[in-house]
């Protein structure tokens, strides 16, 4: 069986590009950017692996405002999900900030966003599921 990947993003042209790169690899993906339907996914079906998005704009679990520093606690503390590995994806630079976010999310790694080497990127899922599998 294939890896499944979940991603959380609400900006368009990115979803596409995460289409487009999961679709080479072989992955099956599903991209929301819904919150109540990402978490009845992660319930309901098999993920190895959580991208994040950190700064969702758009999105809502509940009917209350969220971004992604939230969901991804909420999923690292939840005793159902929280062997599911999470990489959050942030625009800003590695600064205080930034590690700030990077820790209250309890994200497992972080990408800094433009994503500018595919294969790294690509490989850091890789490897991350790979890691999380192993344990």
């Amino acid at each position: 069986m294939g890896n499944r990947i979940i991603v959380m993003e609400d900006d368009k042209f990115l979803r596409e590009f995460y289409s487009f790169v999961f679709r080479k690899m072989k992955i099956t993906a599903d991209i929301l950017e819904d919150g109540d339907l990402f978490f009845q996914k992660l319930e309901a079906e098999h993920y190895d692996l959580v991208i994040m998005d950190l700064s969702l704009k758009n999105t809502y679990y509940n009917n209350e405002k969220v971004d992604g520093v939230a969901l991804s606690r909420m999923v690292k503390k939840n005793n159902k999900l929280k062997h599911i590995p999470v990489i959050v994806v942030t625009a800003h630079l590695v600064n205080y900030h930034s590690k700030h976010l990077f820790d209250d999310s309890l994200a497992d790694d972080y990408v800094i966003k433009p994503i500018g080497d595919v294969n790294v990127f690509i490989e850091k899922i890789e490897n991350t599921i790979e890691q999380f599998k192993q344990n």
